[in-house]
């Protein structure tokens, strides 16, 4: 093919590319025209592409300079008329929201909740040190919130003053329903269907009776992680707590303490303590879990170990933002949430 020729037909792929795009009335009419034009397997700069091969050897470095220009040109008309579709569809839509006799001022838009906020930075720091985010039913059974977790019957946390009960067993029945008290009790759904190693948090509402004041609500949240594989000690936990606050709170030298506790669920227990300016913040419990925990969900307790924290949502929320009264989060006070 001479060289002439071939340029000629490039010219004549530009000129109707370009018609092709500023003719296009909708999407489906810009993208029948993109495929035409442009498409990887049947489009026209493909098949002129190939054309290339006819042209003789001398010619072809003019040839590929010639395509390579079309093709850009071709590309450029092609976004030129998706942008001009864009524009066109949004003031559309802006024309039809308009209307003239509401007062003169925008909407308040709203803020995201300082809690709903703070669950979702704690989600992202955990999904980076590996911890895949569960959920659970909010409304339990006595096995999952107490008995699975090692929580005997005769156990003060099963006192009706400190639940929510919703239903009474049934003669010879187990239908005992409640408000969970913790988020523990995913991590014992979630073993009962998963085979180590797991590595999960949990993030949800939980309910106690207690009495409101600056740093208790009957309803709040919890952040449950549970990591269990071979071979995970108190180091693993400690590191994990500890990258955790310098990721949230934004500071290289925190500190993070263990104090002696109990909880029936763990062996050893903690609670855990955070190095806050002078003096040290309480962030919750935390421990090894204990072996009949693993053996009540079927786990090998000599093949695997774990480890299990329990941090209050709220607790940490209020530390950040300098918030002391835990009412204000769910009193919907627009002028304090408006501060978020």
């Amino acid at each position: 093919m001479a060289l002439s020729d071939f340029l000629a037909q490039l010219e004549q792929l530009a000129v109707e590319a370009q018609a092709a795009f500023d003719s296009a009335a909708d999407s489906d009419a810009l993208e029948a025209a993109r495929i035409d034009f442009v498409g990887a397997k049947q489009g026209r700069l493909k098949a002129a592409q190939k054309g290339m091969g006819q042209v003789d050897g001398p010619d072809k470095p003019a040839a590929g300079k010639k395509f390579n220009e079309v093709k850009q040109a071709v590309e450029a008309a092609f976004e030129a008329a998706k942008q001009r579709l864009s524009d066109g569809a949004a003031t559309q839509a802006s024309a039809q929201r308009f209307d003239p006799t509401l007062p003169g001022h925008l909407p308040r838009v709203g803020h995201t909740h300082p809690i709903t906020q703070t669950i979702a930075d704690m989600k992202e720091i955990m999904g980076r040190l590996g911890f895949a985010a569960v959920e659970g039913p909010e409304i339990e059974d006595e096995w999952h919130n107490f008995e699975a977790l090692n929580i005997p019957l005769v156990h003060p946390a099963r006192d009706p003053l400190d639940n929510f009960y919703l239903a009474a067993a049934q003669a010879g029945g187990n239908d005992t329903l409640l408000l969970r008290s913790q988020t523990s009790t995913v991590q014992i759904r979630v073993m009962e269907q998963t085979p180590p190693p797991v590595r999960i948090i949990s993030l949800g509402r939980v309910y106690r009776p207690d009495t409101a004041d600056d740093t208790h609500y009957p309803m709040f949240h919890q952040i449950e992680g549970l990591l269990v594989a071979p071979g995970v000690t108190m180091a693993d936990l400690k590191s994990v707590l500890r990258m955790f606050c310098q990721s949230y709170f934004g500071e290289q030298d925190v500190h993070i303490r263990f104090r002696p506790s109990f909880f029936p669920f763990t062996e050893p227990s903690v609670e855990v303590d955070m190095s806050w300016q002078a003096g040290w913040m309480e962030m919750g419990g935390a421990g090894m879990v204990d072996p009949n925990v693993l053996r009540a969900v079927g786990y090998d307790a000599d093949e695997v170990t774990g480890f299990a924290f329990g941090l209050g949502v709220e607790r940490i929320c209020m530390r950040r933002h300098g918030i002391t009264d835990i009412r204000n989060l769910y009193t919907n006070d627009v002028r304090f949430l408006e501060q978020f």
